[in-house]
């Protein structure tokens, strides 16, 4: 089990995806540069956040047509475990691995604070072990994260959408609880298959308590239900 966190000009939190699934999580990652142009022995990427290509034209409509992502897309088209954050939720979008957009926030105003969201819609390789329900609490930090699809209904129908924003009772209803206008307070999704995950919020910032001033690690649960999905795969296949 191997991952490979993808690293674009001007990513950010790809030291700190690297971080939580090496030396919290214990397992094997390493970087995959914008110009590579193969994953290696990759069985888990991670597309991080940060402002690649300084989110010219649109935030992740460069990085897209990166030589890497060709890749990353062969990956999913096997059914490969994808992790899109924050900007390389964009990226997912821009790529045609997710559907829909992410567009500017509906105050026009970047946003960084702690979010709450709720686990819900089909299982993931990200969310299999989290039970459904389930409140977590991690931050948000970005200027381009409101979710606009066309089909809300047929997203809903299907299961893909994976994290929902919510107050810290779970609580749809309160409009603060929705920090960027995303439609249906969607913070996360996944593709038709199931196997790319993307959400605007950061587990990796989230994945030790002494990164929280209220000392969770919620952020963590999503990286250890990964490691737990393929290592049953391993063992279904060995």
């Amino acid at each position: 089990m191997n991952a490979a966190v993808i690293r674009f000009p001007g990513s950010n939190c790809d030291d700190d995806a690297l971080h939580v699934l090496g030396r919290v999580v214990g397992v094997p990652a390493k970087f995959a540069w914008h110009k590579d142009a193969s994953l290696g022995d990759a069985t888990l990427v991670v597309i991080p956040g940060g402002f690649s290509y300084g989110d010219y034209l649109r935030a992740g409509a460069m990085a897209a047509h990166s030589p890497i992502m060709a890749a990353v897309k062969a990956f999913a088209e096997r059914g490969g475990p994808v992790l899109a954050i924050c900007n390389g939720f964009q990226i997912a979008c821009e790529a045609g691995l997710l559907p829909g957009v992410l567009t500017r926030n509906a105050s026009l105003r970047f946003v960084c604070r702690d979010v709450h969201l709720v686990v819900e819609g089909r299982p993931t390789p990200f969310t299999s072990g989290i039970p459904a329900g389930r409140i977590l609490r991690m931050p948000v930090a970005h200027a381009e994260g409101r979710y606009v699809h066309p089909d809300l209904p047929s997203l809903e129908a299907s299961g893909q959408i994976i994290f929902r924003y919510v107050d810290a009772s779970g609580s749809h209803s309160d409009l603060g609880a929705n920090p960027n206008g995303s439609s249906a307070n969607i913070a996360g999704i996944c593709n038709a298959a199931g196997n790319v995950v993307g959400l605007m919020p950061h587990p990796e910032r989230a994945a030790e308590p002494i990164l929280s001033p209220v000392g969770l690690a919620d952020g963590r649960s999503l990286f250890e239900s990964a490691r737990a999905h393929l290592d049953g795969v391993q063992r279904r296949v060995g």
